[in-house]
């Protein structure tokens, strides 16, 4: 494995060190690898089991970095204009 260094902005230290739980190592690693997959993704539209795995570890998948289709954006907005009924609380839901 090869170690590499790398300069932040000072801001973004301070915020990291509000976080003691956070290494900053393993989300440098982590995005590094993420924008492989996402590269190799745009290439091949697969993911090889290596990259799977990691994926479900880090709960996320390239197409979540894709943009959304206007299709899609077009269907989000027409059940935005749906009926839709208030509810006051959840027991509402299973009122007969």
């Amino acid at each position: 494995m090869v170690n590499v260094v790398l300069t932040i902005p000072e801001h973004v230290k301070n915020e990291i060190d509000h976080f003691p739980w956070v290494n900053g190592s393993e989300v440098a690693r982590e995005e590094v690898l993420k924008k492989e997959i996402f590269e190799k993704y745009l290439k091949t539209g697969r993911l090889t089991d290596e990259d799977w795995e990691l994926c479900e570890k880090i709960d996320w998948h390239p197409v979540d970095e894709l943009p959304l289709k206007d299709e899609f954006i077009e269907r989000l907005k027409s059940a935005e204009k749906g009926r839709f009924i208030k509810l006051n609380s959840i027991e509402e839901l299973f009122d007969d």
